[in-house]
């Protein structure tokens, strides 16, 4: 037992110089804008670049503008309350204890509320939980601490792990990407169905994009699946926002979207497996998983 605790940081160390030799040998995708990532002092979500996303958006506005009068006219009852029913201004309180038109007032107001916040809940959750036919199918597969992608109709795979500070410029990152940036990315088609498989090795992880506004669980021996359609070229970062470990905070995500034409480059740089097609012919669309 000890001498796998001791081996185990070792292997890890060997597959991530491997997989990053690969990755800065064969990144030949144009340079992208960073289009999705937490900036300093940021308070609200992150830019929408997904229908999902913004309906994410949409909703927490909503939410936004329902409870700030809720709060401030519960907080003036309060108030009220305190100030003119107290024991010296009121030293002999009511004796009633029932009052018809409050008690329906206070059922049947919330349950409006409730209902018109359900009429904009349900469709934006049906639009997230129902797939789509997908254009790009992959697996992603949470390990302690990182992320592994299996592109599952074209045969390869790939880990992905966190860059070291000191790493971030040979990948073309900045330094205020750090604990975002990663050693590989899942690579997709811009404006394409992206179905994913998500699941996991050994705890609980979570694989979420903000921008995309996505975001699922992947539980040992459970293969769960979200899907986006990124409407932007560009990079975006996510974190495992499940707390898995020691490691949680060091298993970031990157996704770089790209034109279709650079897609299907970056896939036959990586010895991927095409359908039998003549080559005009090829599509990045596949049939989604059972």
């Amino acid at each position: 037992m000890r001498l796998f605790k001791a081996i185990t940081p070792l292997i890890a160390a060997f597959v991530s110089v491997v997989v990053a030799t690969k990755a800065a040998a064969d990144d030949l995708l144009p340079q992208l804008p960073v289009l999705g990532a937490p900036v300093p002092d940021g308070t609200a979500l992150q830019t929408p670049f997904t229908a999902l996303a913004r309906e994410v958006r949409f909703l927490d506005d909503l939410l936004l503008w329902i409870i700030v009068p809720i709060t401030i006219f519960v907080t003036g009852l309060l108030i009220w309350v305190i100030v003119f029913h107290n024991r010296r201004v009121n030293p002999e309180p009511a004796r009633f204890t029932h009052n018809t038109p409050i008690e329906i007032a206070w059922t049947v107001v919330p349950a409006l509320i409730l209902l018109f916040i359900a009429l904009f809940t349900f469709p934006a959750l049906r639009h997230q939980q129902i797939m789509p036919e997908a254009d790009v199918t992959i697996k992603v597969t949470g390990f302690q601490w990182y992320w592994g992608y299996e592109y599952v109709d074209h045969g390869f795979e790939f880990s992905q792990f966190m860059l070291e500070r000191d790493e971030l410029e040979d990948y073309g990152y900045t330094d205020d990407l750090y604990l975002l940036a990663t050693d590989t990315a899942m690579v997709v088609p811009v404006n394409q169905n992206i179905v994913l498989q998500v699941t996991a090795a050994d705890v609980i992880h979570s694989w979420t994009i903000p921008a995309f506004g996505v975001k699922q669980d992947g539980v040992p021996g459970r293969l769960a699946e979200l899907w986006f359609n990124a409407e932007e070229e560009g990079i975006y970062f996510g974190q495992c926002s499940e707390l898995c470990g020691i490691a949680h905070a060091y298993m970031p995500i990157t996704v770089k979207v790209v034109s279709e034409e650079e897609y299907l480059a970056w896939l036959e740089r990586q010895g991927a497996e095409f359908a039998d097609a003549p080559r005009e012919s090829q599509s990045v669309q596949v049939a989604s998983s059972d």
